[in-house]
């Protein structure tokens, strides 16, 4: 195994053990302890897609495909493709349920960390280091499908017994790896959306004082709020956490919607490279004020299939990737594996998995049915008269986070109608012997999966000059 050292923050950088600075440029491990609709293909949230799987295909079969899934999905062949193409950090993204279930909070499950352990492991023997990212928490800490919500609201933030248990799980956690400098840092809650702005600096604050008190070594990767890009809830704070890097999320507009150029209009304003480089100086302000490392936690567009976008969402690309280095950013694209929207390798259309899901795909493309990469073209005849009727009856109504349209969004598309397709996706299991539903898994095995090769070039390109 590769000997990593610890890192530190050292005023405006992370630093190893010998006080030179360290830049991390990595991908996100999405789809793996924390399934995404986007990366696997079914529609609405991991937690309620597991529920009907276990319904359609029974335990034997259910645990046949999930312990494969979780098998193959990360291996010693991944991360030797990633170090050779430059990448040197891997954030793992973990969903609380691997570690505790609801039915028995506090009781934690050592499967889960003996499954995060072998990631960390496999990574760091080839000289990756890990950041460990807590993307779906209890209770849910924002809105969205990602952070396993099968609703609109983030009841995380009105809860003491949520937040209990992530202490709970962190103290856990920081106790296993407090040892392991192959370990970059700790990501404690991805994306949180407090509307108070008051309950997450109080419970940055305690998770601080527990994590600390057992492993005092790690850095903390600490996010914004509002999907971790406003850091306005630390005005009120004299001066930043030790050993601490804020982390910014600098997902660029044009490379997530229906943009169809760049540089060009989207939204009705106009993006070139100074625009994006002004929204990434917005997003990081705190950090250059304060003197702390930037550490970009999540960005990169979109590349859906047929769509004709990929060359100048790749210049967008490199446009952020220059932004960076000229700011001394680290940085962790989003992601390493999915079926064809954003991926450095996607799961190969001739795969007995899309083959069997592939038709549903299509109806949830067709339908808009994800909240990420999908389009509202073809329900438009029912979003329109509810647009409508807001206009007409509730003119201001401008609900957290993101305002009214994506709020409709999330409702009828993600939610109202995800959850009939999702009984339907989980039909197409009905009836999978154990052994088919290892082959279906297996289709995200790396050798079963394809690169996208100019995202990747792109990437090895960028990296070779660093």
């Amino acid at each position: 195994m590769t000997r990593l050292d610890w890192l530190a923050v050292r005023g405006a950088d992370l630093v190893d053990e010998g006080e030179r600075p360290v830049h991390l440029h990595g991908v996100s491990l999405g789809g793996w302890m924390n399934m995404e609709n986007f990366i696997s293909g079914y529609p609405g949230n991991e937690e309620g897609i597991r529920r009907i799987l276990l319904d359609r295909m029974g335990r034997e079969a259910y645990d046949a495909f999930f312990d494969a899934y979780l098998g193959d999905f990360i291996q010693d062949e991944d991360a030797a493709y990633l170090a050779a193409i430059g990448i040197d950090s891997m954030r793992i993204a973990v969903n609380y349920r691997h570690f505790e279930d609801d039915a028995r909070p506090f009781e934690l499950k050592e499967s889960g960390f003996a499954q995060l352990d072998r990631a960390v492991t496999v990574l760091a023997r080839h000289g990756i280091r890990s950041i460990i990212d807590l993307h779906a928490l209890p209770g849910r800490q924002n809105q969205h499908w990602h952070s396993d919500n099968p609703t609109h609201i983030a009841e995380f933030w009105q809860h003491r017994h949520f937040q209990d248990r992530v202490v709970h799980l962190w103290e856990a956690l920081a106790d296993r790896f407090k040892d392991r400098p192959e370990v970059a840092g700790y990501n404690p809650i991805n994306e949180p959306s407090d509307a108070s702005g008051e309950v997450l600096p109080a419970f940055y604050e305690r998770l601080e004082r527990a994590i600390r008190a057992i492993d005092r070594r790690h850095v903390l990767f600490l996010d914004g709020n509002k999907y971790s890009t406003d850091f306005s809830f630390l005005d009120g704070r004299a001066e930043p956490m030790e050993n601490t890097v804020y982390t910014a999320h600098d997902y660029a507009l044009p490379g997530i919607t229906s943009a169809t150029e760049y540089p060009g209009t989207t939204r009705g304003e106009f993006f070139d490279r100074t625009v994006v480089e002004q929204t990434f100086l917005r997003r990081t302000e705190y950090m250059r004020r304060t003197g702390t490392p930037i550490w970009i936690g999540e960005f990169g567009p979109m590349y859906p299939p047929g769509r004709g976008v990929e060359e100048w969402r790749y210049r967008l690309l490199r446009d952020q990737l220059e932004i960076y280095r000229e700011h001394g950013a680290s940085w962790a694209l989003w992601t390493y594996k999915d079926i064809r929207l954003q991926g450095l390798r996607t799961v190969a259309p001739d795969s007995e998995y899309l083959q069997l899901i592939g038709a549903l795909v299509e109806k949830k493309r067709r339908l808009g049915i994800d909240s990420w990469g999908g389009s509202d073209a073809g329900v438009r005849d029912i979003l329109d008269p509810l647009d409508a009727l807001f206009d007409r009856e509730f003119p201001g109504y401008a609900p957290w986070p993101w305002g009214r349209q994506p709020h409709i969004a999330v409702l009828v598309r993600h939610i109202l109608l995800a959850e009939p397709l999702a009984e339907q996706f989980g039909d197409l299991f009905r009836g999978v012997t154990p052994d088919q539903a290892r082959e279906l898994a297996s289709g995200f095995r790396f050798d079963r999966t394809r690169e996208r090769s100019p995202l990747v070039e792109l990437l090895r390109e960028h990296l070779a000059r660093d």
